[in-house]
């Protein structure tokens, strides 16, 4: 049998986080509210898409950029979380970039 496949493979942490996303459409504007549990803290991300008047209404659109606003805005929180986490255990001052 192969090295590899004798290797045994030891986990070290598992978890399972909940995220859900929530829309919100009202006279041509659609909000999204992006939500993440990870069992000990919740974030929100937040975002917005509007129509102009006089363009087409497909409520997809809206939707599609509201909830990627929503996602980059909630990655963008996420990463700030993790930044003040590693200040706290004392790594120094952290610099992330997403």
């Amino acid at each position: 049998m192969p090295a590899e496949s004798r290797r045994r493979i030891t986990m070290l942490h598992t978890g399972k986080w909940h995220a859900e996303v929530f829309l919100f459409e009202q006279e041509g504007q659609t909000r999204a509210d992006a939500v993440l549990d990870t069992g000990e803290n919740t974030l929100h991300g937040y975002g917005m898409a509007r129509r102009h008047p006089g363009e087409t209404d497909v409520p997809e659109i809206g939707d599609e950029l509201a909830v990627g606003r929503a996602l980059t805005d909630l990655g963008r929180k996420l990463i700030g979380t993790a930044t003040a986490d590693l200040e706290d255990v004392g790594v120094g001052p952290v610099h992330l970039r997403g």
